[in-house]
């Protein structure tokens, strides 16, 4: 009995996490540790083995204007505000769409930059609402996507995947009609594969802020990271790293 509870006590301790870093021992460490998908262009994503992406290098940047180094982790997009608030890492930065339904398990900074919901589709495919009905799309298991297309009326069945390139595979392979995702990576994503004689995207399903992540409650790491990109984007460094990602200022207006 006793050697069953001793057992029973190293399993529930193998599942312990430590509490989130402070914004004071933030600070005294020197080091930011700062989680990503790794797998969402051209937010954030691998080329060979060096991490790159536009959410890369405005990390850095922040990171940078509090007097902090990074550490980066790179995991699954939908366990990511889990390891937050399991004190994992102090931030999140993955493209992740503030809704209501996050904003009761994390704190997010100011949003960092807003982006359209899309369709994409084979030419003559459905890219718009009315088009879907009784159709199958692709989308990326844990994202806010998804209830954005159970909102569409008649839609047929929505089926998930971990990550943007298996849809774009259910997509061309013909096991969905559409793949629905952030417009830029859709376009971005379009282009680098050569697709565009092949594949159309459709008009703005809705718009989504997107923000970067602390664990709830951590409310002097927020403020002191809110402050670190409000320097950012002032002081040129966002302009520039946006217009080199996308040609474009991507900020929310």
């Amino acid at each position: 009995m006793k050697k069953t509870a001793r057992l029973l006590t190293a399993l529930l301790s193998s599942f312990a996490f430590a509490a989130p870093r402070t914004a004071d021992q933030i600070k005294a460490s020197g080091t930011l540790k700062l989680a990503t998908e790794g797998a969402f262009p051209p937010f954030n994503f691998y080329e060979g083995k060096v991490l790159k992406g536009f959410e890369i290098d405005l990390g850095e940047a922040i990171a940078k204007a509090a007097g902090l180094k990074v550490e980066w982790t790179v995991q699954p997009f939908d366990t990511l505000l889990i390891g937050l608030n399991q004190g994992r890492y102090d931030a999140v930065i993955a493209s992740h769409a503030i809704t209501p339904e996050r904003q009761k398990a994390v704190d997010f900074l100011s949003p960092h930059y807003c982006s359209t919901v899309n369709l994409v589709a084979k030419k003559g495919g459905p890219v718009t609402e009315a088009a879907m009905k009784g159709k199958s799309v692709a989308v990326q298991v844990g994202t806010s996507q998804i209830s954005r297309l159970k909102a569409i009326a008649g839609i047929g069945e929505i089926k998930t995947f971990p990550s943007d390139q298996a849809n774009m595979q259910a997509l061309m392979s013909g096991r969905t009609d559409a793949w629905a995702s952030n417009g830029p990576v859709l376009a971005y994503m379009i282009k680098q594969t050569k697709l565009q004689n092949q594949l159309v995207m459709g008009p703005a399903l809705s718009v989504e802020r997107n923000g970067i992540a602390v664990a709830k409650g951590n409310k002097a790491l927020q403020v002191q990271l809110d402050a670190a990109l409000k320097k950012v984007l002032n002081d040129g460094t966002y302009l520039k790293l946006s217009k080199q990602w996308f040609g474009q200022d991507i900020r929310c207006k």
